[in-house]
């Protein structure tokens, strides 16, 4: 099975929640996730959010004046397992 998503890798697991929470507000879908291991820097902790979304997602972060942003990302899992991780434009 393929899987299709976006993340937000932070430095600061504040930064994370506070992502998070301004997404809900705004109405968008966002779960915190463990960052993928392809991602090796930062708090280890990730805002995973709808591919669909992304316009919305990085125009809430621009909003947010969030800190400590390492990027956002494109992840392709297969079978559970993070096959691709492509780096977004913010």
């Amino acid at each position: 099975m393929t899987e299709n998503f976006g993340i937000a890798a932070f430095r600061s697991r504040q930064q994370v929640l506070r992502l998070q929470s301004a997404l809900r507000r705004a109405g968008l879908k966002a779960e915190v996730v463990a960052t993928p291991k392809d991602v090796a820097i930062g708090c280890g902790l990730s805002v995973q959010f709808d591919l669909n979304q992304t316009e919305s997602v990085l125009q809430t972060y621009r909003k947010l004046g969030a800190s400590n942003l390492i990027g956002f990302y494109s992840v392709e899992r297969v079978d559970n397992k993070t096959s691709r991780l492509t780096p977004l434009t913010v």
